[in-house]
């Protein structure tokens, strides 16, 4: 297939997430193809998912839309992965019981969760899996020969806790509201998006590994901090 323009596939969880950037990054990105692959769901915490096997997870997920799309492996320029944080590199003194709480409730300090030991474990293996990911340049290494470019990005402790700055449990319908709003603030005003994101209040802006080794310090990985503004700069 011979594409005038690369593509850039943007992973993200859900459709709340494609809603609120989807049309912002094509706009940005206008002399490329943009595509979203939705995962629907956190791929990091998915059952029998693993550090060891999550590439080929990936692999899986980007392999289907490249089909689906009609794209060969040259037509794909870089792939750009979006992860929520969820607390995941926090110790394990900050995970407090609490048997009234229905599912986890997550404060800049703490955890709260009527499951204790169920939220290190899932912890303890979304971190494996996170630092797999970052330390990860390249998926899809049998399609073709160095494979494609890849890099992941966090929002912590989640995507509402960047972009609206309140660190609750939102539901479907209020993600969905939100995002449209979102959508419709910034989707003409790109520039205006970059200088929000790239905001010194909550933008980690660094070298991409050191913007790693920051989230993983103390309890970052639950307060409001992001790196994605460095898919708008030039620093590795």
């Amino acid at each position: 297939m011979n594409l005038k323009k690369k593509v850039i596939i943007f992973i993200v969880e859900g459709p709340s997430d494609k809603a609120a950037l989807g049309t912002i990054f094509q706009n940005y990105f206008s002399t490329d193809e943009v595509r979203f692959l939705v995962i629907h769901g956190d791929i990091t915490t998915e059952p029998h998912v693993s550090r060891d096997n999550i590439i080929s997870r990936l692999n899986d997920q980007i392999k289907r839309t490249m089909d689906r799309y009609g794209y060969e492996s040259e037509d794909v320029q870089e792939v750009i992965h979006l992860v929520d944080t969820d607390g995941a590199f926090v110790k394990t003194d900050i995970v407090v019981q609490n048997d009234s709480a229905e599912k986890p409730f997550y404060y800049e300090d703490r955890i709260e969760t009527n499951n204790r030991d169920g939220i290190i474990s899932r912890n303890e293996c979304k971190k494996g899996i996170l630092t797999k990911l970052y330390l990860t340049g390249k998926v899809c290494e049998s399609l073709c020969e160095g494979g494609i470019k890849y890099r992941v990005y966090y929002n912590s402790c989640n995507l509402e806790h960047v972009l609206y700055g309140e660190l609750k449990a939102f539901t479907d319908r209020e993600k969905e509201e939100l995002a449209d709003d979102f959508a419709e603030k910034y989707e003409d005003e790109v520039e205006a998006f970059v200088a929000f994101i790239t905001n010194p209040e909550f933008a980690v802006i660094d070298s991409y590994k050191k913007t790693w080794a920051f989230i993983e310090k103390d309890s970052n990985s639950l307060k409001r901090y992001s790196n994605l503004g460095l898919v708008f700069g030039k620093i590795d």
